[in-house]
């Protein structure tokens, strides 16, 4: 997914936004010295699309992991990469689709926060 932000932000209030939302502080790879307008998502270990939003010429991309190529990438490519956890970036879309399941079918559900690092 990709969209614009409601105003241009810097890396260090985006990254403050993301720590507030996701009670975690991400990994930032710095691409360029512009203001971020545009910013590319995917949660987990979506790290292997940083190209495609580079390609779409988008400010930043968040996920949830980061490998050693793709700080590399960032660079290279010109682009802002937040790395904010695999489980941090997930546990909403799980708990969300725990409650649709549930008022969908009538049934009961629990979602389990464990926390994780990753």
């Amino acid at each position: 997914l990709c969209g614009c932000l409601a105003s241009p932000t810097s890396v260090a209030a985006f990254t403050e936004q993301i720590t507030h939302k996701l009670g975690r502080e991400p990994l930032v790879i710095e691409g360029h010295n512009r203001p971020i307008t545009t910013i590319g998502w995917c949660t987990g270990a979506a790290q292997g699309y940083i190209e495609q939003a580079a390609e779409l010429g988008l400010d930043a991309y968040l996920s949830g992991e980061v490998s050693e190529q793709t700080a590399h990438l960032a660079r290279e490519l010109g682009i802002h990469y937040f790395a904010a956890g695999h489980h941090a970036t997930e546990r909403y879309g799980v708990a969300a689709l725990g409650t649709h399941l549930a008022n969908q079918f009538g049934i009961q559900h629990q979602f389990i926060d464990i926390d994780n690092p990753v």
